[in-house]
């Protein structure tokens, strides 16, 4: 299995040409200040978000500064993307703007992809944002709205123009604004396995059963005797029907094999009868 890592950086970018100098890099830069926190530490997610930007263009430090993990998937900040895209020589020219102000703002951008006739326009509005319940959400989106609604827009107008490119990344802004359900687990109950009888029998051979009261149940003298007809029936029952199967193995019903799979649990039914009964 091939070892290489597929990677474009610049000219005077660091060059990664196998995973061992990848898992190196990242073991480095994981241990150092230039990890970003969720990096922090963690060298195998440092080697994977490497390989993650490597497939969009980005070298290695770029893509430490660029790919984010939010709820368990890659993205890319907004900035990055856009960086990308007009790196790119299908990318002819983006265009973003913001008209308006207060719940009239609308931010716009518009993307042309070389060689298509007409451009990719996404407008993203204050109207869209209350839609999606994000207007007012605590956060960036209180903080930076303007700048919200134009990360919004672009990110829509370049995974339409550009898919890939971005090789379906989406904007890290976008994905912070997805709902992350948490599924709690129920925490499981020990199942307690009790034996049918208690282990020890007490003195004048009564058997105690176990039963789901806390009371255990005596049999009694009639108890007993009932419970040794019932198993003397049982008994004489599986020896009639073991002398009906051999009847219809005679007959060519039943084959050799069947016949004794029949006649052998017939056997160890009695057997445990026999073996169970109940001693005064």
């Amino acid at each position: 299995m091939s070892t290489e890592i597929s990677t474009q950086t610049q000219p005077r970018g660091l060059a990664l040409q196998s995973v061992t100098d990848a898992m190196k890099f990242s073991e480095t830069v994981a241990n150092s200040d230039f990890a970003p926190k969720d990096f922090r530490g963690k060298p195998a997610s440092c080697m994977l978000a490497i390989q993650c930007g490597a497939e969009i263009g980005l070298a290695p430090l770029q893509s430490l500064q660029s790919i984010a993990v939010v709820n368990g998937r890659p993205s890319v900040y907004g900035d990055a993307a856009l960086a990308v895209c007009k790196a790119s020589n299908v990318c002819e020219y983006v265009i973003e703007s913001i008209e308006g102000d207060g719940d009239q703002m609308v931010a716009t951008c518009t993307a042309k992809r070389r060689g298509y006739p007409q451009p990719t326009v996404v407008t993203f509005a204050v109207a869209d944002a209350k839609k999606a319940s994000l207007w007012g959400k605590a956060g960036p989106w209180s903080q930076y709205p303007r700048r919200m609604l134009q990360m919004r827009a672009r990110g829509f107008a370049l995974r339409d123009a550009f898919p890939d490119v971005l090789k379906g990344l989406v904007t890290a802004e976008e994905a912070q604004d997805y709902t992350h359900h948490v599924v709690a687990e129920t925490p499981r109950q020990p199942v307690e396995v009790r034996p049918k009888f208690d282990d020890a029998r007490p003195a004048g051979g009564v058997i105690k059963l176990k039963t789901s009261t806390p009371e255990a149940h005596e049999f009694t003298a009639v108890e007993k005797a009932r419970l040794a007809v019932s198993r003397a029936q049982t008994v004489d029952r599986c020896d009639a029907l073991r002398k009906t199967t051999s009847e219809r193995l005679a007959d060519g019903t039943f084959s050799q094999a069947e016949h004794d799979e029949i006649v052998g649990l017939l056997l160890t039914k009695a057997e445990m009868l026999i073996g169970s009964e109940v001693t005064a």
